[in-house]
């Protein structure tokens, strides 16, 4: 078997997300190309951790040759934070769960009204102060639900109450608002190419908008996503009185409610946007490296509907097939059918559970359970 590489053997491209909760992408590249080289010796392996916009993106980043940069910054409710940016250059990543995300809140507390994204905002303003001409930022799981207004505060934005005076943090107060100025916005953010990386395509508000969709999951009850959503459509009233019908627009596009809804004050700011995985893959390099592989191994926790619709396994799948190459997927579970798979261009699955029927051994131990899974797959390689 030392031999096989030389023989014909797949030269082996792990391009797969984190597994939630349990292995970052890292980890999950490293435990997979441990199990490969146990079935066979000396194979060609490449790891390209990837991401698609939410948290772990930053971490995607620094593996693939970016500068991990640190800077304190509030958290989401306020007290501050250590958070991570990414640089190579003059593009810099910023992941606006590095500031504002639910792994922010201390156990078991939520902040659905008052969660701020005021931090991310200062995470741009540090890559501005770096020397970004370029930011990819990265929105997803978010413990916030406040339209981007905290983060706009931090570049410089202000939204007053009836009195002249800055509203509270939070979505909740936007309900509030009377007025808008976004004079005092950072001049430099007019030459900067800002791209909102995101995996969800919703509007602001309304039954898909992100009060209704999201809400729930940070902790917002029923009566919490009415008063929310009620409390964004007034932002953007207010922000249609401030800078025009554009306002407007921005509030119904694809992806304004993402994180949130801070993908809509990114758009506010002139960001364009793309489906976060599409954008890593660039970002990464990832054309390149599949030049070189013959096989694909992508991958996430669970391989399920929601992956068709923007993860990073379907965006890797995706850009793999159409160059011509393989690919398989490893992961906690699956539970989409063979067709579905095929038809997203992913050969085969390999999830834990087919070596550990225990989930929650899986979740436990998904390090060495991935390396026994990645036994299977060298196993299956042509000989």
């Amino acid at each position: 078997m030392a031999d096989a590489a030389v023989k014909g053997t797949p030269r082996v491209l792990i391009a797969a997300d984190k597994f939630k909760g349990s292995l970052t992408a890292v980890q999950v590249a490293e435990r997979v190309t441990a199990g490969l080289r146990r079935a066979v010796p000396g194979i060609e392996v490449e790891s390209l951790p990837v991401a698609d916009g939410g948290d772990g993106t930053v971490d995607a980043a620094v593996a693939a040759g970016f500068e991990r940069r640190e800077v304190t910054v509030a958290g989401p409710l306020g007290t501050e934070v250590r958070a991570a940016y990414a640089l190579r250059g003059d593009t810099a990543v910023v992941e606006m769960a590095e500031a504002s995300g639910l792994q922010r809140l201390p156990e078991g507390v939520f902040a659905p009204l008052t969660a701020s994204t005021y931090g991310s905002g200062e995470l741009l303003r540090a890559a501005l102060d770096a020397g970004a001409r370029t930011i990819v930022f990265g929105v997803g799981g978010s413990a916030t639900t406040d339209g981007g207004a905290g983060m706009l505060s931090a570049l410089g934005a202000r939204f007053l109450d009836g009195d002249g005076v800055p509203v509270a943090p939070g979505g909740a107060a936007l309900g509030a608002v009377r007025s808008a100025d976004l004079s005092g916005l950072d001049g430099r953010l007019a030459d900067v190419d800002l791209v909102l990386a995101s995996d969800v395509d919703n509007p602001l508000t309304g039954p898909t908008g992100a009060p209704a969709v999201y809400g729930p999951q940070k902790g917002a009850s029923p009566g919490d996503v009415a008063a929310l959503d009620a409390a964004l459509a007034h932002f953007a009233a207010v922000l249609e009185t401030a800078i025009g019908p554009k306002a407007a627009a921005y509030a119904a596009a694809p992806g304004a409610g993402a994180a949130g809804g801070i993908g809509y004050g990114a758009l506010v700011l002139g960001a364009r946007f793309r489906p976060g995985i599409d954008v890593m893959l660039d970002v990464l390099g990832f054309a390149a490296a599949l030049e070189r592989a013959t096989l694909v191994i992508t991958g996430e926790g669970s391989l399920d509907e929601q992956t068709l619709h923007g993860k990073a396994p379907a965006g890797v799948a995706s850009a793999a097939r159409a160059d011509g190459k393989e690919v398989v997927a490893v992961c906690g579970r699956v539970t989409l059918a063979p067709q579905a798979l095929g038809a997203a261009g992913i050969r085969r699955a390999y999830p834990l559970t087919e070596v550990e029927p225990d989930v929650a051994r899986c979740i436990a131990d998904a390090g060495p359970i991935l390396e026994r899974v990645a036994e299977n797959i060298g196993r299956d390689l042509p000989a």
